[in-house]
């Protein structure tokens, strides 16, 4: 069966042409004419001028005068008046289509994130879709411009790509909008913190499963997403319809890192606001980056308290033997000890890398 393909003329012409040269073939002025067909001589200067359209009413009074029947005007309107808007479009998929060329659109292809697309129209519209935005304004007030702080704060303005990370964020929503958990409830989340660094000591191979259970439980939506080229993300969190969202990457793929982050984003959720979205591994203003340093002392005394921190530094043996004894004795993974030494530049970034457990989220 044959494929209907409509005609596009290159050009169309307004009316106001046609008008012109039908008064000259008639020797007859604007003047006359507006008089005429009753109408406003500026309106009919409009017309010719191409600045007003041919209404109805004007068309059955130009075919009056002019002999010329009413439905003729109209088609030659409608026939402009939809080259104008073709033009339009056109000139507005030319713009969207740079906003388009910045995001990571292959990678995103290849993980499922959008339908496999060719021409430049669908790759827009496959963006448009997927961040559930109408215009390429739209994103840019969303994600460069705070527009949302009613709901959370958001500017990617300052970083450097923020089409990438915008999109691996738009990734975490999507899959936690799938998710189902319990309410939130900040007591049962401490009380179940014991119980996150126990799998964190024991890192069974299903530890990724059981922890997003466990944040379910206490109403946390812990979410992996892989990275995406030029969003070298580790974390994130974010508070998403009232309920505390964190996204991780597994960027490092090494467990001592991985439990850090999440421990760090445990933070964020426990001592900071509804209203800000923090990102890990980007630059921040001082007030931002004080909250980071506290997430981070969050994490660093909860994995691994600082009187057993210092106990380990003062014995100074840091041999995989005595490693071991002290992650027994605090119920934490060595890896988590030999990780801080190496932080603190107490031993070379070489020693005990036997003991990091090597991970993949995706794989």
């Amino acid at each position: 069966m044959a494929t209907f393909r409509k005609f596009v003329p290159q050009i169309e012409f307004h009316p106001g042409l046609t008008l012109s040269e039908k008064l000259e073939e008639m020797e007859m002025s604007v003047k006359e004419f507006a008089l005429r067909t009753s109408k406003p001589e500026k309106t009919i200067f409009a017309v010719i001028g191409g600045n007003s359209s041919v209404t109805p009413d004007m068309a059955v009074a130009f075919e009056s005068v002019t002999k010329i029947p009413a439905h003729f005007w109209l088609n030659i309107q409608r026939g402009y008046d939809e080259y104008v808007a073709r033009k339009r479009r056109e000139e507005q998929l030319a713009l969207d289509y740079e906003w388009v060329r910045t995001f990571p659109l292959t990678k995103m292809m290849e993980l499922g994130w959008i339908p496999p697309v060719s021409t430049a129209e669908e790759k827009i519209n496959a963006l448009l879709s997927f961040f559930q935005i109408s215009t390429v304004k739209a994103w840019e007030d969303y994600y460069l411009r705070q527009q949302l702080k009613v709901s959370f704060r958001i500017s990617l303005w300052g970083t450097k790509e923020p089409h990438a990370i915008s999109a691996w964020l738009r990734r975490g929503e999507i899959q936690a909008s799938e998710m189902e958990v319990a309410e939130f409830s900040d007591k049962a989340l401490r009380e179940s913190i014991p119980t996150m660094k126990a799998l964190c000591a024991m890192h069974p191979a299903d530890f990724a499963v059981r922890l997003q259970e466990l944040c379910a439980s206490v109403g946390i939506k812990l979410v992996y997403t892989p990275c995406l080229p030029k969003a070298p993300i580790n974390g994130s969190t974010r508070w998403l319809n009232n309920v505390p969202c964190i996204q991780m990457s597994g960027r490092y793929k090494r467990n001592d890192i991985f439990w850090f982050t999440f421990f760090h984003e445990l933070g964020h959720i426990l001592l900071h606001g509804k209203k800000d979205i923090f990102l890990e591994d980007i630059d921040y203003a001082d007030k931002q980056k004080n909250k980071e340093d506290e997430a981070d002392a969050f994490a660093s005394r909860t994995l691994l308290p600082v009187s057993a921190e210092n106990e380990i530094i003062r014995r100074g043996d840091f041999s995989a033997e005595v490693i071991e004894q002290y992650a027994t004795k605090y119920g934490i993974h060595p890896a988590i000890i030999v990780g801080r030494l190496q932080h603190k530049k107490l031993i070379p970034f070489t020693a005990n890398a036997d003991v990091f457990e090597k991970i993949d989220l995706f794989g």
